[in-house]
C-alpha cells in the first residue's frame, strides 16, 4: 500500500502499535477511573467525604497534567520509546499500590505519582499513534487508540470492579489490575519504533522549522484554543465521572449494581464517539464535526439533568452526553492539535493541550464540583457541565481546519 507521498507503507507495523498503544490507554483508563465506582466502600474503611474524592481525583489530574507538559516536550527530544515503556510499568505498579493506602493522605501521594507516570504515557502515545498511521487514516487510528480509555475505564471497569467486590476486597482489587500493564509495557518493548524526522513530516499540515523553541506552539492559533476547549471538555468529564456514582446513590438512590449500570454508559458512550467522530473527521474534517458535537453534549446533558430515578433514561442520556464530549476531547488533544504545528513540536503541542487541561480542567473541576455538592446539594454539579460546553461552543467556532483532505487547499495553520 502506498501513500501520497511515494512511500511504501509499513501496514502491518501500523496496527501493531496501534493495537499495543491501545492496550496501554486501556489500562491508564482502567488504573485511573476504577476508584470511582470504589470510592462508595473505601468512604466508610477510611473515613473520606465528597471533598476528599475532588481532592484525589485533582490530585492524579494535576500531577498528569504537569507530567504531560513536560514530559511531551522530552518525548520530542528523545524519542516515544524512551518515555512510553517506563510510564506503562511505573503506573501499573502504582495502580497495585493504591490498594494499600491508610487515609487520604496516602492516596493523595500514590495517585498523584501515578498521574505523573499517565500524563508521560497521554501525549507520547498520541505522537506515537500518529507516526505508526498512514495520514490518510490519522483520524481514525487516533480514535482507535483514544476509544481505549472509556472503554476499559469507564466501561468496563465499574461492572467488573463491583462484580469483583462480592469476592474480594477492595484493597485487593487494585492488585489484580496492575498485572495486564507490565506484559503490555514488554510487548511494545519489542514492537515500538522511534520515528524518523522524514516521517513525522507527513502527519501535520504545517511546515518545518529547523529548530523550534517548545513556546512556539503558541503561536499556532489552534493551539490556544485547544487548550480552553480541553478545560470545558474535562470540566464536563469529571463532574460526571467523579460525582455522578455519588449523585445516583445519594440523591436518586438507586442500588450499588443499578449505579455500576448507569456509570457503565459513560464508557460505552465514549468509546463509541471516540471511535466514530475522529473517523468521520477524517472525511469531513475537523471542525465541522467538533460544532456538531458540542451542540449534540450540550443537548443530551440538558435531558439528564432532568431526569429522575430511572436507570434506562439515564443510562441513555448519559451515554450520548459523552459519545459527544469523548469525540471533542480526542479530536481536540489528538489531530487539532499535532497536524497544526511543525513535527518537531508535535508531542509538546498535544502535551501542552492535555496538561493545561487536566491541571485546570482536571484538577480544579472536581474540587469546585465538591465544594458545590457539600455546600449546597450534589444535584448543582450539572449546571458546572451545562456551564463549561457553553463557552467549548464558542471555542470551536474559531477553529482552523487541519483534516488532510480539507486543508491541503488551505493556507498554513499560524497566527499572525
Amino acid at each position: 500500500m502506498h501513500n501520497n507521498f511515494g512511500l511504501k507503507w509499513d501496514t502491518t507495523y501500523e496496527w501493531r502499535v496501534v493495537a499495543l498503544l491501545s492496550l496501554g490507554f486501556g489500562l491508564v483508563g482502567i488504573d485511573r477511573f476504577m476508584i470511582m465506582p470504589l470510592f462508595p466502600v473505601m468512604m466508610t474503611d477510611l473515613h473520606l467525604d465528597y471533598q476528599d474524592l475532588g481532592h484525589i481525583t485533582g490530585a492524579l489530574s494535576v500531577a498528569w497534567g504537569i507530567s504531560a507538559i513536560f514530559m511531551g516536550n522530552l518525548s520530542d527530544r528523545i524519542g516515544h520509546r524512551k518515555v512510553i515503556i517506563p510510564a506503562i510499568v511505573l503506573f501499573s505498579l502504582l495502580a497495585g499500590l493504591s490498594g494499600l493506602a491508610t487515609g487520604v493522605g496516602t492516596l493523595i501521594l500514590i495517585r498523584a505519582v501515578m498521574g505523573l507516570a499517565e500524563g508521560a504515557y497521554t501525549p507520547t502515545s498520541i505522537t506515537a499513534t500518529l507516526d505508526a498511521s498512514k495520514p490518510s487514516r490519522h483520524g481514525r487510528n487516533i480514535g482507535i487508540q483514544q476509544a481505549a480509555l472509556p472503554l476499559f475505564g469507564l466501561g468496563l471497569a465499574p461492572i467488573l470492579v463491583t462484580q469483583l467486590l462480592k469476592i474480594l476486597p477492595w484493597h485487593l482489587i487494585f492488585a489484580v489490575v496492575s498485572l495486564p500493564g507490565l506484559l503490555v509495557a514488554y510487548l511494545l518493548y519489542r514492537a515500538l519504533r522511534n520515528t524518523k524526522a522524514s516521517t513525522a513530516a507527513l502527519h501535520t499540515a504545517a511546515p518545518d522549522v529547523s529548530d523550534p523553541k517548545w513556546t512556539d506552539v503558541f503561536r499556532y492559533r489552534n493551539i490556544p484554543l485547544n487548550i480552553v476547549g480541553m478545560l470545558c471538555w474535562l470540566t464536563c468529564l469529571v463532574v460526571l465521572s467523579a460525582l455522578f456514582p455519588s449523585y445516583l446513590i445519594d440523591y436518586l438512590h438507586l442500588g450499588m449494581q443499578q449505579m455500576g449500570y448507569v456509570l457503565s454508559a459513560i464508557g460505552f458512550g465514549g468509546t463509541l464517539g471516540t471511535l466514530i467522530m475522529p473517523a468521520l473527521s477524517d472525511r469531513f474534517g475537523r471542525k465541522p464535526v467538533m460544532i456538531v458535537s458540542v451542540i449534540g453534549a450540550g443537548v443530551f446533558l440538558t435531558l439528564l439533568t432532568g431526569t429522575g430515578a430511572n436507570p434506562t433514561l439515564l443510562f441513555t442520556y448519559l451515554m450520548f452526553t459523552l459519545f459527544f464530549v469523548f469525540s471533542m476531547i480526542t479530536l481536540t488533544v489528538g489531530p487539532l492539535s499535532a497536524e497544526s504545528v511543525p513535527p518537531k513540536l508535535m508531542t509538546t503541542a498535544s502535551g501542552l493541550v492535555v496538561g493545561i487541561g487536566e491541571i485546570f480542567g482536571g484538577g480544579l473541576a472536581p474540587a469546585i464540583a465538591g465544594y458545590v455538592a457539600k455546600h449546597f446539594g450534589i444535584q448543582y454539579i450539572m449546571y458546572l457541565g451545562l456551564v463549561a460546553l457553553a463557552v467549548g461552543f464558542v471555542v470551536t467556532l474559531c477553529l482552523k481546519e487541519t483534516a488532510p483532505s480539507r486543508s491541503s487547499a488551505a493556507a498554513p495553520v499560524v497566527a499572525h
